[in-house]
C-alpha cells in the first residue's frame, strides 16, 4: 500500500516560515518577546489579513501589539530588509525552479493605506486610483516563475513614490541575477505599458508580453480595435517626455456569445517582442 501524499498543515507551514525568517532576518529580542513569537505573530497577521494588535489579542501569553511593532522598527533600512527578504525567498526554491529557461511574470501590487504616514513611511506611500476608500497605497513589485500553470514568487521589491515604471522593471531582474535561470518570456502587467519600459526591455533582447492600454477616441491605440479577425500589426507609441518606440502588436478577437450576458467582440491587445507562442495561444499564455 502506497504512503499517503504529504499534507501541508497550517502549523507546519507556520513552523517553516518562522524558521526561515529567524535564519535570514535576525532580531535582537529579550524576555517573552523572542524571535519565534515575533515572527509567528507577524505571519499569522499577514496570512489572515489582520492587524498585529488584533492577532495578539486572539493569542494567549504573547506580547502586546506595541511590543511587536517596537521590534519591527529595528529594521529601518528598507534596502537591507529587502535584500534579506529576497535571500529568504530564494534560499528554499527547488532546483527545477531556479535552473534552466523559465517563463517569468512581474506584477505591481497595491495595499490600501489609511492615516498620515510618518517620515519613514512617506517615501513608500504612492498615489493611485481610488480603491477601498483611499487613494494612498503601499506598493510592491514581485517577480515569479510560471510553471505548470502555477506561480512561485522568486523576488520582491518595495516601490518608492518617486520611482518610474522603467526603474522598477530595471531593478527586478537584479534581484534574480544570482539564480541560474534564463527568461523564456517575461509577462508584465499593464501598469508597465509605456515608451521607456518597452524600449528598456527590447534593448537586452528579452522576449515579453504586456497588455496595451487603449487610449484615444478614434486614433491612438483605439484604432487597433477593428475587424472581426485576430491579426498582427506594428505600432509606434509617442511620448512628449520619452520620444517614440515601435513594437509589434497582436490583437485577439474573442466572441462573447452571450456568456455573462455579453455579446459581440472583445478585443485583447498585447504589445509583444519575440513571444514564444502563436497568435492563437497568446491569450491563454498571458492569462
Amino acid at each position: 500500500m502506497k504512503n499517503p501524499a504529504p499534507a501541508l498543515t497550517d502549523e507546519t507551514a507556520l513552523e517553516e516560515v518562522t524558521a526561515c525568517l529567524k535564519k535570514n532576518i535576525p532580531l535582537e529580542t529579550q524576555g517573552a518577546c523572542d524571535q519565534k513569537t515575533v515572527f509567528e505573530i507577524l505571519t499569522r497577521a499577514a496570512a489572515a489579513g489582520d492587524s498585529v494588535e488584533n492577532t495578539c489579542r486572539t493569542m494567549q501569553d504573547v506580547p502586546c501589539g506595541a511590543n511587536i511593532h517596537y521590534h519591527q522598527e529595528k529594521y529601518n533600512d528598507m534596502n537591507e530588509l529587502e535584500n534579506k527578504i529576497n535571500k529568504a525567498i530564494q534560499e528554499r526554491l527547488p532546483p527545477r525552479i531556479v535552473n534552466g529557461e523559465q517563463s517569468i511574470a512581474a506584477d505591481l501590487n497595491l495595499i490600501p493605506y489609511y492615516g498620515r504616514p510618518n517620515p519613514k513611511e512617506a517615501p513608500y506611500i504612492v498615489r493611485s486610483q481610488a480603491k477601498a476608500g483611499t487613494c494612498a497605497f503601499y506598493a510592491y513589485a514581485t517577480v515569479y516563475v510560471i510553471r505548470k500553470n502555477k506561480r512561485v514568487t522568486i523576488a520582491i521589491i518595495a516601490v518608492r513614490n518617486d520611482e518610474t515604471a522603467v526603474s522598477i522593471i530595471t531593478r527586478l531582474p537584479d534581484k534574480i541575477s544570482g539564480l541560474n535561470l534564463r527568461i523564456a518570456c517575461l509577462y508584465i502587467d499593464r501598469g508597465f505599458f509605456s515608451v521607456p519600459v518597452i524600449r528598456r526591455l527590447k534593448a537586452p533582447d528579452i522576449p515579453f508580453v504586456t497588455p496595451v492600454i487603449i487610449r484615444g477616441k478614434n486614433g491612438g491605440t483605439r484604432q487597433l480595435l477593428r475587424g472581426g479577425r485576430s491579426y498582427k500589426t506594428v505600432y509606434t507609441m509617442h511620448s512628449q517626455k520619452y520620444g517614440a518606440v515601435t513594437f509589434d502588436v497582436w490583437i485577439v478577437c474573442v466572441y462573447s456569445k452571450g456568456r455573462y450576458g455579453k455579446h459581440g467582440i472583445k478585443y485583447l491587445v498585447y504589445a509583444v517582442y519575440k513571444p514564444p507562442m502563436s497568435l492563437k495561444g497568446i491569450q491563454k499564455a498571458y492569462r
